[in-house]
């Protein structure tokens, strides 16, 4: 992924035109309530609403007693998955794919999902957040796990790296079913209206897409159903008429890859006119701290691997790094920058100022603190505290690390 903005493949970090309507979830199972998606990037080890999303530099803390790669992938898979499918998942021979990897060690979507819920309830309200798009999708990992949680829900998910959206759709989409709710486009995030949806083969068209009320009514709004003639296969998004999105995110740091400030204000204002004209939100996250202008490695073990985060010494005056991910599996195979990025650190004053450029009716920053990188306790092994909670803040010191959420608020129309 590389053409300016992608995903977490495509350069992999540290750390959607047709929606069908579902009753029912998987297997006719029934779905879980909206309102309450799962818990987080990092989820079930933590509790509640609360729990910590992901991202490179924020890994995933291991629970105690982890002894396989089942336990540490629990929380980006069903836990009515077999064992054996969540540890095969994408492996070629005795390798591991890199993008197995990528999800097991730096995502761990349900947080997300959690945090992205809360937002939008707090900002926007008045509806429950059916429709997201994911952009910088890469695996969509995040993207499946949103259409997990409500049958009524569906997802777009954008990024130009061609191996990870088609890896997603042998992979994480096998395992919610083909139905026409979850749609990829592979293209430029500055230029979203040129991508084109990937798969060649489109199932059930839906002849309307209905929106329930939070009453439990039923309505449908017109002006923003998809149009099923212009659903069709290698159409570019701007064919297809989708439903206006209640949330778009850009996670992992994505928004890094974007160096100048014009093209960063370019794909706020994509963000802004893709959400719906009922209000929306636009969530992406970014990290900081002094240990992000140096020279830093950081690794976290796994059972049967470890990840490392590399980051290469800090340009002040460009404010542009390198960032490479590496895995080692067993103890002689090491994949050696499975992922790589050449990123422009964003300041949170900076990207502020870029979305009330773009329109953006507010914004709102969630920081927390991270672990000290420098401390003793993390020389060998960098762990996320698990306790520290994200917070909506108006003023932060600076310390060794942190990681935050920018959330900006749509007008509502």
């Amino acid at each position: 992924m590389q053409n300016i903005p992608s995903s977490k493949t495509r350069k992999a970090k540290p750390l959607f035109l047709l929606f069908q309507q579902r009753a029912m979830g998987k297997s006719g199972k029934k779905t879980k309530e909206s309102h309450r998606q799962g818990r987080g990037r990092r989820a079930a080890q933590f509790g509640g609403d609360e729990d910590l999303p992901s991202s490179a530099y924020d890994a995933p803390p291991r629970r105690d007693g982890d002894d396989s790669d089942e336990a540490a992938s629990e929380d980006e898979h069903d836990r009515d998955a077999g064992a054996g499918d969540r540890q095969d998942q994408g492996q070629v021979g005795s390798t591991p794919s890199k993008f197995h990897l990528y999800q097991l060690s730096v995502q761990s979507p349900k947080g997300d999902i959690s945090y992205l819920q809360k937002f939008f309830l707090m900002y926007v309200g008045g509806r429950v957040p059916l429709h997201l798009q994911e952009d910088f999708c890469g695996t969509a990992l995040l993207s499946t796990e949103w259409l997990r949680t409500d049958a009524r829900r569906t997802a777009v998910g954008l990024d130009f790296d061609r191996e990870s959206l088609e890896w997603c759709l042998e992979n994480n989409m096998s395992k919610i079913g083909d139905d026409g709710r979850l749609l990829l486009f592979d293209g430029n995030v500055l230029q979203p209206d040129e991508s084109r949806l990937v798969k060649q083969k489109i199932g059930d068209l839906m002849q309307g897409l209905n929106f329930t009320t939070d009453n439990g009514s039923t309505e449908t709004d017109s002006s923003e159903q998809p149009d099923p003639a212009k659903c069709l296969a290698n159409s570019t998004m701007s064919d297809a008429v989708l439903p206006g999105r209640d949330i778009i995110c850009a996670f992992n740091y994505s928004c890094c890859c974007l160096h100048k400030r014009k093209d960063l204000v370019l794909y706020f204002r994509h963000a802004l006119n893709a959400l719906s004209r009922r209000g929306g939100i636009f969530v992406m996250d970014v990290y900081g701290g002094t240990s992000s202008e140096c020279k830093l490695r950081l690794q976290r073990r796994f059972p049967s691997f470890t990840y490392f985060w590399e980051q290469e010494e800090f340009d002040i005056i460009t404010r542009e790094t390198r960032i490479s991910l590496h895995f080692q599996v067993g103890k002689k195979q090491m994949l050696r920058h499975a992922f790589s990025y050449h990123w422009r650190l964003w300041s949170i004053p900076e990207i502020k100022d870029c979305l009330e450029e773009a329109g953006f009716k507010s914004i709102h920053v969630w920081i927390r603190e991270m672990p000290d990188t420098q401390s003793s306790g993390n020389a060998k092994e960098y762990t996320a505290d698990r306790d520290v909670k994200y917070e909506e803040l108006q003023h932060f010191n600076q310390g060794d690390a942190w990681n935050a959420y920018v959330v900006g608020v749509a007008n509502n129309c």
